[in-house]
């Protein structure tokens, strides 16, 4: 198995687009960062875990499931580069392999000699776009082999139909 833990503030950090939303809307920069995470695991089938440091959400720890990913927030007094090291140790073993996704340098080697493999920011962000372009081509190749309705109806029906079947009303 495949494990990929994300330092969420440093992509946020070193992504541009996370960067410009960061600068509007924090939250919206994270939950962003997370759904592209969600791609990464759909495609890549790594289980993905996003990790941000407490400083910018104050309290205690917490850990929920966001689109299928694991995001952790660390408690106070404790970086996000901690709780990555500590999670390298604690889930590395012969059938798993760390990979972490991080620009820090010292965290970097750090993390090597915990026998992980590292991702900078650059190389996760060049991997995205790479799966988005795939995403976007089996969308493409789906719609373009979607039956034909055995019966004519309106567009505005197609689009009544299709809202339905999303749950809306």
């Amino acid at each position: 198995m495949d494990i990929l833990l994300v330092d969420g503030y440093n992509m946020i950090g070193a992504w541009p687009e996370l960067k410009a939303l960061k600068d509007k809307d924090l939250a919206a920069a994270r939950d962003r960062l997370v759904e592209r995470m969600a791609e990464y695991q759909a495609v890549t089938g790594f289980r993905v875990i996003v990790v941000f440091d407490a400083h910018y959400v104050q309290g205690t720890a917490k850990t929920y499931q966001n689109h299928g990913i694991e995001v952790i927030f660390t408690k106070e007094n404790e970086t996000a580069d901690e709780r990555i090291e500590k999670m390298a140790i604690s889930l590395n073993n012969r059938k798993t392999q760390i990979h972490v996704a991080t620009s820090d340098y010292t965290e970097q080697w750090s993390i090597f000699g915990q026998g992980a493999l590292r991702k900078s920011a650059r190389e996760l962000l060049i991997e995205m776009n790479t799966i988005e372009k795939v995403i976007e081509k089996n969308v493409k190749e789906i719609q373009e082999t979607k039956p034909v309705s055995k019966i004519p109806i309106s567009g505005e029906l197609v689009e009544i139909f299709e809202m339905w079947r999303r749950g809306k009303k």
